[in-house]
């Protein structure tokens, strides 16, 4: 038998950890043991109940995990990080959820996750494609979310990429409850998964608290994973839901109620007016539905910790969302005190906890030991050939089969999603920026990890359309990363290049799929007019012809500031991540032949003249 780690089981220890952790809180004074060790009492194992007959009900949320369990980074091949000092991993979460757990009164406290859990590193990919958990093997989400111990967990969009059976297989496994309202049989109209569940919490001196958890999810699913669930499942919006099932579960005597929802706050969406539905709904959520207590908030990747005001009760809503990939853990606590014989909430309180302050739970690093071993070969492992070695080293001044290669992916991804849409006989371009100038991909052998290189951010693909125009005014603004200058050098790269500080992920390089787009940046001419001869297939670009452009979803969203996109139609959003395309290319294809997708399609010139660049 494995003993308990020290960090966990010894409280001086604990608390110790936990005040480092600690990030802030909404409402903190309230409720004693929502807010900072050092501030609150930590320990106190009668903090469930005061003496003016109040007690505390607490729930602990993860949400937009994406398959991380470990602090650890596939495609670098070692331990995560970043600028921010983040850890991530459930397993790192989960030491908070368990110190904490620790430091409440026992039975006091529910362990809750808000979607987003099956996808996004190669230990989710590989048990979903190589070693698919619907031919019998465990999915490494689902014993780690079990060694923690959750009580219920909503469904992400993200849930549904590999697949209607391999979510059914995800859900066999897990010891507690999927839990979505607005995923509804297409056929029947009734809920595809337990809209709700009601856990019973233990409260010392009274009698327990029933709180009902209300599951919800972003309803872009219809369109994002359109090929796996059109005609089988459809997804009502969050409000218009919540409003048919909080009072449902009031009345099955729910004390409390907490939605755990995979919405972001913003009350924004990604699909225009694709969808009579609001993606980023859980403000209005608060604002709008009477009965909810608290929301467990996902699906953004942001940090919130606020309160909401009910349009109708006045009531305030507690909204949290604990970042992604397990960086954060959510606290939220419920002050509950018995009016006419009922339990009513009469105050709550936020806290965040940052999971860098601690180390890993060494029962969840055993959950998933074999199944990490097992995708550390797999992503070390060769995966095809490429006929010669691509570097991105000189890809911020030249062309290069490198950038080709991720603009040739992209664009087939979008074309083949257009395949039956209006958008269909349209030509096809795509962006990509030098992200990494120490990627390459290596003649002969080539693995995962020599792909991901390519590719460093988590971006997902989208298809907007622009005309030709704004395909050049595009371009114009690109040609700002340049420096003026004339004459055809040589120069140094770095004499030309980052312009006004503008980074190498916001120089964008664009390219033809079925013809090639072809065009100069004369770097003697000032920003605006420097795109010089831009066609299409060999034909001068029109200014109203149309194009769909494949892009990154940090670009499209408004990043980088460049013309046309925020605003322009979007055709294709199905939330696949690039890199994963160009892995997934990869594997399939077997051989990257830089023939296949690449020609000399821009250069820089100056007044006409090319220019020489060293390095």
């Amino acid at each position: 038998m494995t003993s308990t780690p020290d960090f966990l089981s010894n409280a001086a220890t604990r608390r110790q950890l936990l005040s480092m952790a600690a990030v802030g809180g909404v409402g903190v004074a309230a409720v004693a043991g929502a807010g900072s060790a050092s501030a609150t009492g930590l320990g106190d194992h009668d903090h469930d109940h005061d003496h003016d007959g109040t007690v505390a009900v607490t729930v602990l949320g993860t949400t937009d995990l994406h398959g991380n369990v470990l602090n650890w980074d596939y495609f670098k091949n070692a331990e995560y990080t970043d600028a921010k000092n983040n850890d991530i991993g459930l397993a790192k979460a989960s030491s908070i959820i368990k110190m904490r757990r620790a430091e409440l009164a026992r039975g006091s406290s529910l362990t809750l996750d808000a979607g987003d859990t099956i996808q996004g590193t190669p230990l989710a990919y590989y048990y979903a494609k190589i070693d698919p958990i619907t031919g019998g093997s465990t999915h490494p989400m689902a014993a780690a979310m079990n060694a923690v111990g959750y009580d219920a967990a909503a469904l992400g969009n993200h849930e549904f990429n590999y697949g209607i059976d391999t979510l059914r297989a995800f859900e066999k496994q897990l010891r507690f409850p999927l839990l979505s309202a607005n995923t509804v049989d297409a056929r029947t109209g009734a809920p595809a998964f337990r809209p709700w569940v009601i856990k019973t919490v233990k409260v010392h001196g009274h009698k327990p608290v029933k709180v009902g958890i209300l599951g919800l999810v972003t309803p872009g699913v219809a369109i994002w994973d359109k090929a796996n669930v059109e005609g089988r499942l459809t997804f009502p919006g969050i409000v218009e839901q919540a409003k048919v099932f909080v009072p449902r579960l009031r009345a099955a005597g729910a004390d409390v109620v907490v939605v755990s929802a995979h919405s972001g706050t913003n009350g924004q969406s990604s699909w225009g007016d694709a969808l009579p539905y609001v993606e980023n709904a859980s403000t209005i959520l608060a604002e709008e539905v009477p009965g909810i207590d608290a929301i467990l908030v996902g699906h953004a990747h942001v940090e919130v910790l606020t309160k909401v005001a009910n349009k109708k009760t006045g009531k305030q809503v507690l909204l949290c969302e604990p970042l992604y990939w397990g960086m954060r853990v959510a606290e939220m606590t419920l002050t509950l005190k018995k009016v006419r014989g009922q339990w009513q909430v009469v105050d709550s309180a936020g806290q965040l906890w940052n999971a860098n302050a601690v180390p890993e739970d060494p029962a969840v690093t055993r959950a998933v030991a074999k199944a990490h071993a097992t995708v550390l070969g797999y992503v070390n492992g060769v995966i095809g050939t490429s006929t010669q070695a691509m570097s991105a080293a000189t890809s911020r001044y030249e062309d290069t089969p490198a950038i080709d290669f991720i603009n040739y992916v992209q664009a087939d991804a979008v074309k083949k999603g257009l395949v039956g849409t209006a958008e269909a006989d349209l030509p096809v371009l795509s962006i990509a920026a030098p992200f990494n100038a120490l990627a390459s991909i290596p003649e002969g052998e080539v693995t995962i990890r020599d792909v991901a290189g390519l590719y460093i951010y988590d971006n997902t693909l989208l298809g907007i359309v622009l005309t030709g125009a704004q395909v050049k005014d595009y371009l114009e603004k690109s040609a700002g990363y340049y420096q003026q200058v004339t004459g055809t050098g040589p120069f140094a790269a770095s004499a030309i290049t980052n312009a006004n500080g503008t980074p190498d992920y916001n120089y964008d390089i664009m390219g033809g799929l079925d013809a090639d787009l072809t065009y100069d940046v004369d770097i003697a001419e000032p920003v605006g007019s420097r795109i010089v001869g831009l066609a299409y297939d060999g034909a001068p670009v029109a200014a109203d012809a149309r194009f769909v452009v494949a892009i990154n979803n940090y670009r499209q969203s408004g990043g980088g500031n460049f013309p046309g996109v925020v605003t322009a139609p979007v055709v294709y959003n199905r939330q696949i991540e690039i890199r994963q395309l160009l892995i997934d290319w990869a594997t399939a294809n077997q051989v990257i032949d830089p023939a296949l997708f690449s020609s000399l399609d821009w250069k820089l010139v100056s007044n006409g003249s090319p220019i020489t660049v060293t390095g």
